[in-house]
């Protein structure tokens, strides 16, 4: 249900962008919430028919329409002033949460004041985990949990507390798709806040609707902004060893395949497209080293202490 009154603790931002097959299913869910909340979707300039299903819904939800797509993270940022509710959910347009999905979320915020985010379950439609939070692996990716303990929340289902995340610096627009989530973890953790995971909320998610996992641009944004992160956010040797792991990953490809041995097949093993993604962490690097002042200032931990509480590493 959607309701202004003074009970409602939330607002969920669901951002949509050609969600035509899917947004109905999230919509519905979110009107079968047993907790009130503000339901505020973000379109991000779809051409499919998504504003007149977002106009003919019955639960009549707010909308603020881009003039362009600006991705997962510019639409979360767009929407950040927009809301003065104690909590803000993030949730995927083809995430469909339980009904008790709500509850359970705010409930663990009540529980751990020292938790600035929940992340719940995710699953496949035929029931398998997703994820349950992230964690950082040896080489600073954020790689999705199916058990224990997380560093990070999934964004594609999480509750933050809104004055936690607007002290932190809010969302990183520039990020446009991906890392979004584990950079805002980053830094909730560098201000002295922890993440926690709530099994129990579940969210059955389609993955993938959106953009395609594996294609050529998930790689560009994922590699790039694994390591605007790292720049904006980790111990600076960290930093510098995986920009220069990556460029010399990307000088050893063309000798390798000279040479006629292996290289994965992948797209984030393509020449082109990874010098591309240095050409564009080289350019935005006086920004990234900007923003890791500002994070610097802010923070009540070390850099170097919030990377020891990502790991041990686990693998994808």
């Amino acid at each position: 249900m959607t309701t202004g009154n003074d009970t409602t603790r939330t607002t969920v931002v669901v951002v949509t962008w050609r969600g035509r097959d899917h947004l109905i299913g999230c919509l519905d869910a979110l009107a079968a919430q047993t907790r009130p909340h503000r339901l505020l979707v973000v379109d991000n300039a779809s051409d499919d028919g998504s504003a007149a299903i977002l106009a003919a819904h019955p639960s009549r939800p707010e909308v603020h329409r881009t003039a362009a797509n600006v991705g997962y993270a510019g639409a979360l940022a767009a929407a950040l002033p927009r809301v003065g509710t104690e909590f803000v959910a993030w949730l995927n347009d083809d995430a469909a949460p339980e009904p008790d999905w709500l509850a359970l979320l705010e409930t663990a915020l009540d529980e751990d004041a020292r938790a600035a985010a929940a992340s719940p379950r995710l699953e496949t439609p035929a029931g398998e985990t997703q994820s349950v939070g992230v964690v950082l692996t040896g080489d600073g990716h954020g790689a999705d949990a199916v058990d224990g303990p997380v560093f990070g929340f999934c964004g594609g289902a999480a509750l933050l507390r809104t004055a936690a995340l607007t002290e932190a610096g809010g969302v990183p627009a520039e990020f446009f798709c991906y890392y979004e989530d584990t950079d805002t973890a980053w830094r909730l953790r560098l201000g002295g806040w922890t993440v926690c995971s709530v099994p129990a909320a579940r969210v059955r998610h389609l993955h993938g609707a959106s953009t395609r996992p594996g294609s050529v641009l998930f790689h560009r944004w994922n590699e790039r902004n694994r390591l605007a992160m790292l720049v904006r956010c980790a111990p600076a040797a960290v930093a510098v060893r995986e920009l220069a792991r990556f460029a010399a990953i990307t000088a050893a490809l063309p000798v390798r395949r000279l040479l006629g041995r292996t290289v994965p097949a992948a797209a984030n093993f393509r020449v082109g497209l990874r010098l591309r993604v240095l050409a564009e962490v080289v350019t935005r690097l006086p920004g990234l080293v900007t923003g890791r002042v500002e994070i610097g200032r802010r923070a009540t931990r070390s850099r170097a202490e919030v990377w020891a509480t990502g790991r041990p590493a686990r693998s994808r």
